[in-house]
């Protein structure tokens, strides 16, 4: 058939550019040494018939907003997306949101699969190739995205839309496999899905029964299709994967139910058409090796020694399908939106706004600022004061908690707020339930379609949404994470509940900014940094417990925030004799023994530090200003485990911090049992100045 001079039928074609897929796959896998070869070939006929018959999409324009996403959340089986955004011929776009012209991915770039600087990464990252939706690998994160992009879409469109404007009506297809289904995080989306009864949300499931520790049935013997519709799912089953007929009913029963996810279960065999190893882990997890690539390819009628062949007529029959209704789909909603803009110009502002990740105008007005109380107020309340100010300046700021959104203060309770339920779907507060991975698995997906989300539980509960959290940061979408209940500050609660290592953890994440600010006013000053971010997550580390609010008569501006680090108080002349630093509640005692210091004389500085991360992207002259070199005393005080805080105050430094888990008591016991207090902090000046001479 590969050699035919003859005109092709349409079931020629058809098979023609699944094998070319498949063998795309085949050969990426084998020139890499490195790879998953199975899934792609077990996958092509349900990845061609999706993409060629029902999905919404423009490989001239990857981005236009009311594309239909596709999710490979097997994300192992990349060569299968790879190989599709070669042959549609998905073009490039750059992090400005320009057109390139340029191929998102090449054939060079196929022959360069899992190779240094490729577009063509083991898994598909987001930033790094064009038509890539969602950074995917670690299983059950793709599905866990995939609601958060469903959600998006119902929430765009019961904002956006109007009489004679649908302009958001997307459908989000993701595919995945056994592994993503025993995930935790798959089995929360998917609950949450069911419950709000997302329409627009279609799950393929390979249902392969391998694993790569081998057969499924070792380990899942488990009934996912009595399960997803215990969930309130739709669920179909396709007996065949090949079965293109069969296929097409699935994907047309998807569209054709308005109340319900879909779960479509596709009976697969790993590595089809490869006759020796078709249910081996060796074809999941290996490259096939020449004997087999050669079996493989003769059993698809394939020249046996061509290496990545595209046949004529491959690319023109993709063009021809999905290219022609893309385009022509794309054409009619841009048209669609110049009259939107005329009917609706602020909407439209928004819109547009909204996509390139712009904020609206008067986006920080009616802010609030705090006066001076020695008694203060905890910063997970100011947080709250700003987030409902913030989300009525910019309305696309949406998002909720992990079941305590009265405890982290993320309610929206503005009038027209609302709440995200089914068919309620113009709600601006989400109810993740206790959900904790779901839900930041959900805000990247959301933050992915544009919307600007935030989500919010205790601290320590950071642990269950890391994996999430991570992908965030390697994506650099700007999901905002706000963690309160911040230390041992939490009390009676206890060492489970009590953070000790997370501020450590996640600042050692790389491109995750971490702000824990000191006062009601350095949390106003947080999230503008927060709002104005294009690229970075941001975890927000807030308290329980009321704190002092600084006199900014006496103390520098909270302005100082947007550098990460600034000097607080100083002493006379701008030369301290020792330097006194920390983050959040504790400033307050590094404050406290600033004022005892200078009364005796010693010449002291305070430091704030909200974010490590911004402070170390100033410039060095800025840094050596706030921290001196010749400055060898310092003194670092945090309710947390002490590591990192060595860069800070070096060999003759002392740090005043957590070395245990906390325990359960009245805060004001903690703070004697642990030694937060002006008290120590005094001390440990004294003891840091007498070890730097």
């Amino acid at each position: 058939m590969v050699a035919s001079d003859t005109l092709l039928t349409g079931k020629q074609l058809e098979t023609l550019s699944i094998n070319t897929i498949r063998t795309l796959a085949i050969d990426a896998v084998q020139q890499a040494n490195s790879g998953h070869p199975g899934a792609p070939m077990a996958l092509a006929p349900v990845a061609y018939c999706l993409w060629q018959q029902f999905l919404r999409f423009d490989p001239e324009d990857p981005i236009w907003p009311n594309r239909d996403r596709f999710i490979l959340s097997n994300g192992h089986a990349s060569m299968l997306l790879y190989a599709l955004l070669h042959l549609t011929g998905v073009r490039a776009v750059n992090p400005k949101y320009e057109r390139l012209g340029e191929y998102a991915v090449t054939l060079e770039d196929i022959k360069h699969f899992r190779q240094i600087d490729s577009k063509t990464p083991g898994h598909p990252e987001y930033h790094v190739t064009s038509g890539v939706e969602t950074t995917t690998g670690p299983l059950g994160q793709g599905v866990g995205n995939s609601v958060g992009m469903a959600i998006a879409g119902v929430w765009m469109a019961a904002h956006f839309n109007r009489p004679g404007f649908p302009m958001f009506d997307y459908n989000v297809y993701a595919f995945c496999g056994d592994g993503d289904v025993m995930e935790g995080v798959a089995c929360e989306a998917a609950s949450l899905a069911g419950h709000l009864k997302l329409p627009n949300l279609c799950w393929i499931y390979d249902n392969n029964r391998i694993t790569l520790d081998g057969p499924a049935d070792e380990s899942f013997t488990e009934d996912v299709t009595a399960r997803f519709k215990a969930y309130g799912w739709n669920v179909t089953h396709v007996a065949d994967a090949n079965d293109l007929a069969a296929l097409g009913s699935a994907y047309d029963q998807f569209l054709q139910t308005k109340d319900r996810p879909t779960l479509m279960v596709v009976d697969s065999h790993i590595g089809y058409g490869s006759p020796h190893k078709q249910d081996s882990s060796a074809a999941h997890g290996e490259p096939l090796g020449e004997e087999e690539v050669r079996l493989a390819k003769k059993s698809y009628g394939w020249p046996e020694d061509a290496k990545f062949l595209v046949p004529d007529g491959v690319r023109e029959h993709f063009r021809d399908g999905l290219g022609k209704r893309g385009h022509d789909l794309r054409e009619k909603w841009m048209a669609l939106f110049g009259e939107y803009e005329k009917k609706y110009p602020d909407l439209a502002d928004h819109l547009y706004r909204m996509q390139h990740r712009d904020l609206p105008e008067g986006w920080n007005k009616n802010l609030p600022t705090f006066p001076a109380d020695a008694k203060g107020v905890a910063t997970r309340d100011s947080s709250g004061k700003v987030l409902n100010v913030l989300a009525q300046n910019v309305p696309w700021l949406v998002g909720g908690s992990a079941d305590l959104g009265g405890s982290n203060k993320t309610t929206l309770k503005f009038d027209g707020a609302g709440d995200f339920q089914a068919g309620s779907y113009a709600g601006r507060n989400l109810h993740f339930g206790v959900r904790e991975h779901a839900m930041g698995a959900i805000l990247s997906g959301m933050s992915l379609c544009k919307i600007r989300p935030f989500g919010g539980t205790f601290f320590n509960f950071s642990d269950y949404m890391r994996p999430t959290i991570r992908l965030a940061a390697l994506m650099e979408i700007p999901a905002t994470y706000i963690f309160t209940h911040d230390s041992i500050g939490l009390g009676e609660d206890g060492p489970t509940h009590q953070p000790v290592e997370q501020l450590a953890s996640l600042r050692a994440m790389p491109g995750l900014m971490v702000m824990r600010p000191a006062d009601a006013n350095e949390v106003v000053e947080a999230w503008k940094v927060i709002m104005q971010l294009r690229h970075e997550p941001v975890a927000l580390v807030l308290t329980r417990q009321a704190i002092p609010t600084f006199d900014r008569s006496k103390y520098a501006p909270a302005s100082g925030v947007a550098k990460g680090a600034y000097i607080l108080a100083d002493a006379p002349g701008g030369h301290p004799d020792v330097i006194l630093m920390g983050s959040g509640s504790e400033v307050q005692w590094c404050v406290a023994a600033y004022e005892q210091l200078q009364s005796e004389g010693i010449k002291a500085r305070v430091v704030s530090m909200p974010s490590w991360d911004l402070f170390e992207h100033q410039s060095d002259d800025y840094k050596e200003e706030v921290l001196p070199p010749e400055v060898k005393a310092r003194v670092a005080v945090e309710q947390a485990a002490t590591f990192g805080w060595s860069r800070y105050v070096g060999p003759t430094g002392k740090v005043i911090g957590m070395q245990t888990f906390g325990a359960s008591a009245p805060l004001k016991d903690l703070l004697k049992k642990f030694g937060f207090s002006r008290e120590h902090v005094v001390e440990a000046a004294r003891e840091a100045i007498a070890r730097s001479k």
